[in-house]
């Protein structure tokens, strides 16, 4: 069984992982997302693990398909102009709420991780490149997916943590209560959306107020699209850095009963879209009895436990299954916090979408924030090895109580 005595390794092998694969810049679907792939299948197959990267179908960035959504709710609010009675008038007014409306739908469902029929049509498709590798018992009916994503994100001004910690300094216990990240994609669906309900009635304010939001987040589309990706080291190489701890793990002590398949997702920084390949590719063949467990950004300092996620409508993950994560985090002393959801998306949406349960182990600084979140700082002296190590030895201690069980 782990115990916190065994650290050592996993803060060792956790920085060595974090410090090979942060100089290499790594934006969804490009050469650097490619060769760290391609370096990890080494390093899994060193283990033990039979391992290979499977190449799958994905867009390189959320910014272009938002950004021209966002776009086109811009100039169908210039369009439809001020109110007029006449036929013509009437008729554009009609036209430019239905683009705007449209141009709403598309991206509600674009980062609700719905059918992204949008990008599938206008945006050209690349190659993301997960990695897949399998440990465990072979034989076993039952799996756990261990989970993270090896792609980093560029930055951008709206990342900007300064005015959050701004206002955590001077209304800590207020701050404190908040147990929901902010829903940062309802004024960009709302910019549209607003354009379409102010061509219809005629309102000039609805209108324009409309037109600002789209604006606003074109121009945030425009600031994220033409940067380069981050270090990354914290989001997502200390969750790769679990991975492979937990691989490493399996290595020295294997499990019966139990298959385990290691999953380093790419593009996940497209909005998940790895990890919708890897369900294209092997849902189908995962069983009923399958768990996942994702980590996303664990070196922050405090494990959290989240209970569930959802940029437009929040959705739990199965509590059964948090319950039990939590259960093994209480018996190895691992302090996890919980009773907390993210307005963001992971990887976890997917399967979650899917009916597999879900354990999701991010982490949060005394702010409640992801520390340096796409920005240029987030380097490898940056993250608390200590919250990774955590982390692994947690995944670890699940697998190990599943495997145990009846």
């Amino acid at each position: 069984m782990t115990n916190a005595a065994d650290d050592g390794w996993r803060r060792k092998t956790s920085d060595e992982v974090i410090r090979a694969y942060a100089d290499i810049p790594r934006l969804p679907t490009s050469p650097g997302e490619r060769q760290v792939a391609e370096s990890l299948v080494e390093r899994l197959r060193r283990l033990g693990c039979r391992a290979e990267v499977q190449p799958v179908s994905a867009t390189s960035s959320y910014a272009l398909p938002i950004g021209l959504l966002s776009g086109a709710g811009l100039v169908a609010g210039l369009i439809a102009g001020p109110g007029g009675r006449t036929g013509r008038r009437r008729s554009s007014r009609w036209a430019s709420a239905a683009v705007a409306a449209a141009a709403a739908a598309a991206i509600t469902d674009d980062v609700a991780g719905g059918a992204h029929w949008f990008r599938r049509v206008a945006i050209p498709r690349r190659q993301a490149y997960n990695v897949v590798a399998y440990g465990g018992d072979p034989t076993a009916e039952r799996t756990v997916v261990v989970l993270a994503h090896h792609d980093a994100a560029p930055s951008g001004m709206v990342f900007d943590q300064r005015p959050t910690r701004w206002v955590a300094r001077r209304f800590p216990e207020r701050f404190a209560e908040v147990n929901t990240s902010p829903p940062l994609w309802w004024p960009v669906i709302a910019g549209p959306a607003l354009v379409a309900a102010g061509a219809v009635t005629g309102s000039r304010w609805l209108r324009r107020g409309g037109m600002a939001l789209s604006a606003t987040s074109l121009a945030a589309m425009i600031d994220i699209g033409r940067r380069p990706a981050v270090p990354g080291a914290n989001d997502n190489l200390s969750g790769v850095a679990a991975l492979v701890c937990i691989a490493e793990a399996m290595h020295r002590d294997p499990v019966a009963g139990l298959r385990v398949v290691f999953v380093s997702a790419g593009a996940e920084e497209a909005l998940q879209e790895g990890i919708r390949g890897f369900a294209r590719q092997h849902f189908a063949e995962l069983g009923g009895q399958t768990w996942f467990i994702n980590f996303d950004s664990v070196g922050s300092g405090r494990l959290v436990l989240l209970e569930g996620e959802g940029p437009v409508r929040m959705r739990d993950y199965a509590q059964p299954f948090r319950d039990f994560v939590a259960g093994c985090a209480a018996d190895q002393g691992i302090p996890l916090l919980r009773g907390l959801r993210s307005r963001n998306s992971t990887d976890s949406e997917v399967p979650r979408r899917h009916g597999f349960p879900v354990a999701t182990i991010v982490s949060l600084d005394h702010h409640k924030l992801i520390t340096h979140y796409h920005l240029d700082t987030d380097i490898p002296d940056h993250v608390d090895l200590d919250s990774v190590a955590a982390a692994a030895r947690l995944g670890e201690t699940v697998i190990r109580r599943l495997a145990a069980s009846p």
